[in-house]
């Protein structure tokens, strides 16, 4: 049964799926691979919004290229599709330009750490007030499989046909090492954990860092005879252990090895708008009127 028969027999039948309101439904079917996570993260993303508290109109959320980028184009909120791997200096532009707004960034992880991983190290240096959502699959979907800046060692794709040699990338690590105030991985197989945290990430004043690990079946999996998706829920389900606070150094991942998982990183420090408005009233006094919205000023 496709999505559209699917969505035709519950209209027939009275039900209501708690999601569809916060989806543009004019644009379903969506585009996303069977047994793509993606579209799980975007089922937890809408739970996290329901619990938030937030008034919808003051989200916004940006994405660049891929196949995670779309998940902008379907979420019923201010939206913006950005230029491949500049999503978060959008972001960082909407943010400073409407403090009010709680800006989301949801991308993939060639987006954010290949092209864009130069805006993603200094958004988490200077503690822009944004929350980071990266979905890593270990490749670049819609592009054709090519190696990607996550890829663990070992794997073939379309750019390393005899297996990957490049040390990948430790995402987690990375933001912590950079100063984000708020880190933590989860995968597709643990959706309450990841709801909640995007939850507490919508709540978080600072840079926060979400990754949530996905398959891609289509390509990765197939390519390195994974299985389907449902046989990579069941790898992230056997190999995780969720270990809460866990060293950021030590989760990195070995090719369908042990997975860490969890929050890893929870602090405070002030924001770049909080610190701009410090220096400026320390140095010019009553001369400086500081900027920003409620949000930022609590």
């Amino acid at each position: 049964m496709s999505e559209t028969q699917l969505l035709d027999l519950e209209q027939e039948l009275g039900l209501e799926n708690p999601v569809m309101p916060y989806l543009r439904q004019d644009r379903i079917p969506h585009i996303w691979c069977p047994g793509c996570g993606i579209g799980t993260t975007v089922n937890c993303f809408t739970r996290a919004l329901t619990e938030s508290g937030r008034d919808l109109d003051s989200i916004a959320v940006v994405s660049g290229i891929g196949c995670t980028g779309r998940v902008a184009g379907y979420l019923n909120l201010d939206s913006f599709h950005t230029t491949h791997g500049r999503a978060i200096p959008f972001a960082t532009g909407l943010k400073l330009a409407n403090p009010d707004l709680k800006v989301v960034v949801y991308s993939g992880d060639g987006d954010l750490s290949a092209i864009g991983g130069n805006h993603l190290v200094h958004a988490a240096r200077r503690n822009m007030d944004l929350m980071v959502v990266c979905v890593n699959n270990f490749t670049y979907g819609m592009t054709g499989g090519q190696v990607a800046p996550t890829t663990p060692l070992g794997p073939t794709q379309t750019t390393m046909p005899f297996g990957n040699f490049e040390e990948p990338f430790n995402l987690p690590f990375l933001a912590d090492a950079c100063g984000a105030v708020y880190v933590a991985r989860w995968t597709v197989y643990h959706v309450r954990q990841l709801a909640k945290a995007m939850r507490e990430g919508l709540q978080k004043k600072g840079f926060v860092f979400i990754e949530a690990l996905s398959p891609c079946p289509t390509l990765y999996s197939r390519r390195n005879r994974l299985g389907d998706g449902v046989d990579q829920l069941k790898y992230f389900k056997e190999k995780s252990t969720i270990k809460n606070g866990a060293d950021t150094k030590d989760v990195g991942l070995a090719y369908q090895g042990d997975i860490v998982v969890g929050k890893f990183v929870d602090r405070e420090r002030p924001t770049w708008l909080e610190a701009m408005n410090a220096h400026f009233g320390k140095v010019l006094g009553d001369r400086f009127t500081p900027y920003g919205g409620s949000h930022d000023q609590d």
